[in-house]
């Protein structure tokens, strides 16, 4: 699968109230509500809730930081760089989440392409004249397909979940760190210290990130040199990094342009966690406006031997 962008600014009109942004002060300064719990009643990424969802989400952790090791996404990243798919349009690839429900998250147990949806109509809304971002909030988890059959069908513990930097020491504050003890880096020399195989300021792009959706993305969008800004490309490979962007650890492996992306992720970060909702998008509605934007500004495709198929790289 690739992703070509044509146009670095997107200029789809909307008639919506603009709000002015500051790169420097990113904030919520728009008309979404932060919702004080999420649908099933707990606050928000509270892993110790008692509810229907606790017991599996805390085992999908246990599975996750167990086999979550240097060697495994190195394996991964090679396997899955070479971006041997098919061609498909953006919004296909939306409608093959309506397959996937995330495992990991305590917040929602709907459909992904709902998740979608409800994340990019809130940035929409708040931030008009953002068209970017509007698309980077309706292909951020894309990257889910990895979990469907037709992709490989990769066990949702190597799909999706917290993100957090392999080859260096797993930080206590990623969600049930304690499992991390059971992970063979934990104990390794060369990855239990808090730089292992960085340097300080080496920048994320150089760190290798736990496998799953967020980083398959990034490489779908950075190998074909598309041309979102680099802002949309931190926020598809690190908007599951809480640790980063909710418990600040790992800012000494940062480097200038890292601290100033940092600024879309955290508010990219709220729409992403607060709009989840049982309160469903009326698709057929918003979707004449994606696809405007999808065709003015990218296109989901790659031809495999002239045939339509879905085949993981060999």
């Amino acid at each position: 699968m690739t992703i070509l962008i044509d146009q670095p600014h997107f200029g789809v009109e909307v008639q919506e109230k603009k709000v002015p942004i500051d790169e420097k002060e990113l904030s919520l300064d728009g008309g979404f509500l932060v919702p004080q719990t999420n649908s099933f009643g707990h606050t928000f990424r509270d892993y110790d809730a008692e509810g229907e969802r606790q017991e599996g989400v805390e085992n999908f952790y246990r599975i996750n930081h167990i086999n979550q090791t240097y060697d495994f996404v190195k394996k991964m990243r090679e396997e899955y760089g070479k971006l041997n798919r098919v061609e498909m349009s953006i919004w296909e690839c939306c409608e093959l989440l309506n397959d996937v429900v995330d495992e990991s998250d305590p917040d929602l147990d709907e459909p992904q392409i709902e998740h979608l949806l409800q994340t990019a109509e809130a940035i929409r809304k708040d931030y008009p004249d953002e068209d970017w971002l509007h698309l980077t909030g309706l292909i951020h988890d894309l990257g889910k397909v990895l979990n469907l059959p037709s992709f490989g069908g990769l066990p949702q513990w190597a799909v999706v979940g917290d993100t957090f930097p392999v080859g260096c020491a797993f930080d206590e504050s990623i969600v049930h760190h304690k499992y991390f003890k059971e992970n063979p880096d934990y104990s390794n020399p060369a990855f239990n210290t808090e730089y292992g195989v960085y340097s300080e300021g080496c920048g994320l792009d150089n760190v290798m990130m736990s496998w799953g959706h967020d980083d398959y993305m990034y490489l779908v969008a950075k190998e074909n040199k598309t041309t979102l800004p680099s802002a949309a490309l931190f926020i598809i490979r690190y908007h599951s990094f809480y640790a980063l962007h909710k418990s600040e650890a790992y800012k000494h492996l940062m480097n200038e342009e890292d601290v100033e992306n940092l600024k879309w992720l955290e508010t990219f970060s709220k729409y992403d966690l607060y709009s989840k909702s049982k309160v469903r998008i009326d698709v057929e509605k918003v979707k004449p406006y994606y696809l405007s934007l999808i065709e003015k500004t990218a296109k989901l495709a790659n031809e495999y031997d002239d045939e339509l198929v879905f085949e993981r790289s060999s």
